[in-house]
């Protein structure tokens, strides 16, 4: 994984800020990779209530990721009980590591 854990703390912090309460954040896609350089950073949240206006959760949590990662472009991927479920949260899941 190819975070601090500074930036994974900022994460956290921002999750809890965002959403209220402590949720499960993934890490996914090129910062997975230890061999990888640069990329964005994929999130994808776990959220166990529905969501009201997902869009906006997104760009909440990716801007207050962001700014603590100076400007590093953030990708929010929500799971919740009232959206549609995808074939990349299993992927996710499976290659992901839970911050």
């Amino acid at each position: 994984m190819r975070l601090t854990e500074h930036q994974v703390q900022a994460i956290r912090d921002a999750t809890i800020e965002v959403v209220g309460h402590a949720a499960p954040v993934w890490l996914f896609g090129s910062r997975v990779n230890e061999s990888a350089r640069g990329g964005d950073v994929d999130l994808m949240v776990q959220l166990t209530e529905p969501v009201n206006d997902p869009a906006s959760l997104m760009i909440k949590l990716s801007t207050k990721v962001s700014k603590s990662m100076h400007g590093r472009k953030v990708d929010v991927l929500i799971e919740a009980p009232n959206l549609k479920y995808f074939p990349i949260h299993d992927m996710v899941k499976a290659h992901g590591v839970l911050l």
